[in-house]
C-alpha cells in the first residue's frame, strides 16, 4: 500500500486537536483515546474499539507538528491506558482505608504515568518513519519492543499486554504457542491499523483473521488426551483481604479451608475412585506457618486420605535464637497425608511496595504491612512428589511474565497460587486469570489456579477451560489434571520469537523510509 488513509471527518477533527492551537485538548483527547482502549481487555474483551483508538493514537503521532508533541500524546495515551487499565488496584488501598486513605485519588494515576511512558516509542517511531506503510510497521515494531522493555524495567510490570485482549476464548489465542503474547501484540496492533489503508487494509486484516482462525482450529482440533490419574481439588475459601490476618478470624478461616477440603475430597473419592488427590489452597491461605508448625499441618492435612497430598499456600519463616522471625518468604509448602513437609518453593519475583520495599530506609513511606520485608526465594525450579507429575510453582504475578514461568527441566503441569482479594470483585482478577490462561498456551502446559476469592480453574495445555469457579464464590473446584501437549516453539525458545520479529518489523520499516526518501523531521516545541 502506498499510503494510509482515513474518513476525512475523522481524520480533520483528529489532526485538529494536534496541530492547531488546543494543545490541552489534543492531550484530553489522546488520554481519552487511550482510556477506551481499556474496554478491550478483560473482562470485557471489547476488541473492536481497537479499530478506533489504535489509528487514533497513530493518526495523532503522525501530524504532530513537532517530536516534542507527538511524544507528550503518546504519553498522554498510554497514561490513559493504564489508569483506566489498572483502576482497580484501588481496592487493594481500601483495604487500609484508615492507613492509606490518602494514596486512594493518586496511587493508580502515579504508576500508570511511568507505564504510560513506554508509549512515547511508538509514538516517536511512528513519527519518524517515512509516512504510509513503513510509519505504521514501525509504529507497531516500536509497540513490541515497548511492551518488551515493559517487562524487564524496573523489575518488569507486563500486565495487560494488548495480546490480550483475545483471551475471551481458547481459539483466538492459539498463536500464542508459536509467537507468545508479544506476537499477539504486534499482529493485534497491525490489524487495528489496516483498515487505514482502505479497502485492501480491511480485506488484509479479514484475510489474517481467518489465518489466526484457522490456526487455532488446526490446534484444538486434535483429541484432548486421556488425563493423567491424579483429581485436583481447587479451595476457594473467598475470604476477604481485611479479616485474613485478624488474631480472632485466622482459626475460623482455617477451619473453612479444612472443611472445604474434606468436602471435596469427598467428591474426587466419588467421581474418580483410585486417582491420586491434591489438595490446592491459594497462595497465603493458611493463617499459620505449616512449615514450622507441625500442630498447624496436620490440622491441614487432616482430611486427606492416605497417598493424598497438600499445596498450600503458607507464608514460611526462618527463626532468630530468641525465637523471632528473622527472615519471611511467600510459599508454597507441600504436605503428605500425614503433615510432613515434602518440599517447599519460596516466590522468585516479589511485587515491589507489597512484598517489600524499593531502597527501604530512603523513600519517606511504607507499604509493606508486615514489619520484614519477604525474601525472594533462589530460582524457580520443578518440584518432584510422590505418584505425581513433576510442576512449576507460580505464586500470584509471577503468572504473568511471558516466556519466564517455566524451570530449566520442563515439569508436566504448571500450579499458580494467588491472592486476588486484593484487588475485590473488580476487573483485576479477570485481567490475571487471562495471563494464566495464555501461558498455558504458550508453554504447551495444563496450569492449575487457586486463587483466594476468584477465579479458580484448571486449563488445559491449549488453554481450554477445564474446569473454574467464578470470582466471590466459596467452594471447590474438582477436576482431572490434564496431559502436557509437547513442548511448543515458544516453550523452547520464548522471548526470542517476538525479538525476531521485532528485528523482521523493524527492517521491513527502514527498508520502506530509506526506498522512498528520508524520514520527517521533528520540531522543539508542542
Amino acid at each position: 500500500m502506498r499510503r494510509l488513509a482515513t474518513p476525512g471527518r475523522w481524520r480533520a477533527a483528529l489532526l485538529g486537536r494536534v496541530a492547531g492551537p488546543g494543545f490541552w485538548r489534543a492531550l484530553a483527547t489522546a488520554f481519552g483515546l487511550g482510556a477506551a482502549t481499556a474496554l478491550a481487555l478483560p473482562p470485557v474483551h471489547l476488541v473492536p474499539v481497537l479499530l478506533l483508538t489504535l489509528p487514533g493514537l497513530f493518526l495523532m503521532v503522525t501530524a504532530a507538528p513537532t517530536a516534542r508533541r507527538a511524544a507528550l500524546i503518546g504519553l498522554a495515551w498510554g497514561w490513559g491506558f493504564h489508569v483506566a487499565g489498572l483502576h482497580w488496584l484501588t481496592n487493594a488501598i481500601l483495604t487500609e482505608v484508615d492507613r492509606f486513605w490518602w494514596l486512594v485519588p493518586i496511587a493508580v494515576p502515579a504508576l500508570a504515568l511511568p507505564l504510560g511512558a513506554f508509549t512515547i516509542l511508538p509514538a516517536l517511531a511512528a513519527r519518524w518513519a517515512r509516512p504510509g506503510w513503513p510509519a505504521a510497521l514501525a509504529f507497531a515494531a516500536a509497540w513490541l519492543a515497548a511492551e518488551l522493555l515493559r517487562g524487564v524495567v524496573f523489575t518488569g510490570f507486563p500486565w495487560n499486554l494488548i495480546g490480550t485482549v483475545w483471551a475471551f476464548a481458547s481459539l483466538p489465542v492459539q498463536s500464542a504457542a508459536w509467537i507468545g503474547v508479544h506476537g499477539l501484540s504486534l499482529a493485534t496492533v497491525l490489524l487495528a491499523l489496516a483498515p487505514l489503508a482502505g479497502r485492501r487494509g480491511w480485506i488484509g486484516g479479514g484475510l489474517a483473521l481467518l489465518a489466526f482462525a484457522g490456526i487455532g482450529l488446526i490446534r484444538l482440533w486434535p483429541a484432548e488426551p486421556e488425563p493423567e490419574p491424579v483429581t485436583m481439588v481447587l479451595v476457594q475459601g473467598n475470604v476477604a483481604q481485611e479479616a485474613k490476618w485478624r488474631e480472632d478470624t485466622r482459626l475460623p478461616i482455617f477451619q473453612r479451608y479444612i472443611e472445604l477440603t474434606a468436602g471435596g475430597i469427598r467428591t474426587a473419592a466419588q467421581e474418580a475412585p483410585g486417582n491420586r488427590i491434591v489438595a490446592v489452597w491459594p497462595e497465603t491461605a493458611s493463617p499459620f506457618l505449616l512449615a514450622s508448625d507441625p500442630r498447624a499441618a496436620e490440622m491441614a492435612t487432616a482430611p486427606l486420605p492416605p497417598g493424598a497430598l497438600l499445596l498450600a499456600g503458607s507464608v514460611r519463616a526462618e527463626f532468630a535464637p530468641d525465637g523471632r522471625a528473622s527472615r519471611v518468604w511467600n510459599s508454597l509448602v507441600a504436605l503428605d497425608a500425614q503433615g510432613a513437609v515434602l518440599d517447599a518453593y519460596d516466590k522468585v519475583h516479589l511485587v515491589p511496595f507489597g512484598e517489600y520495599t524499593p531502597l527501604r530506609g530512603l523513600l519517606p513511606i511504607r507499604l509493606v504491612l508486615s514489619a520484614l520485608d519477604f525474601s525472594a526465594g533462589p530460582a524457580l525450579r520443578a518440584i518432584s512428589l510422590p505418584g505425581l507429575p513433576a510442576f512449576g510453582s507460580l505464586i500470584c504475578y509471577e503468572v504473568i511474565f511471558p516466556g519466564a514461568v517455566t524451570p530449566a527441566a520442563r515439569p508436566g503441569f504448571l500450579v499458580n497460587i494467588t491472592n486476588d482479594a486484593w484487588f475485590g470483585v473488580s476487573a483485576g482478577p479477570h485481567q490475571h486469570l487471562a495471563a494464566a490462561r495464555l501461558r498455558a498456551v504458550e508453554e504447551g502446559l495444563p496450569l492449575v489456579r487457586a486463587a483466594q476469592t476468584g477465579i479458580s480453574a484448571v486449563f488445559d495445555a491449549r488453554g481450554r477451560v477445564v474446569a473454574r469457579m467464578g470470582l466471590a464464590e466459596t467452594g471447590v473446584v474438582v477436576a482431572p489434571l490434564p496431559r502436557p501437549a509437547p513442548a511448543t516453539p515458544f516453550a523452547n525458545l520464548g522471548l526470542w520469537i517476538p525479538i525476531l520479529l521485532l528485528v523482521l518489523v523493524s527492517t521491513g520499516s527502514t527498508y520502506g523510509s530509506l526506498s522512498r526518501g528520508s524520514s520527517r523531521g521533528g520540531g522543539s516545541s508542542p
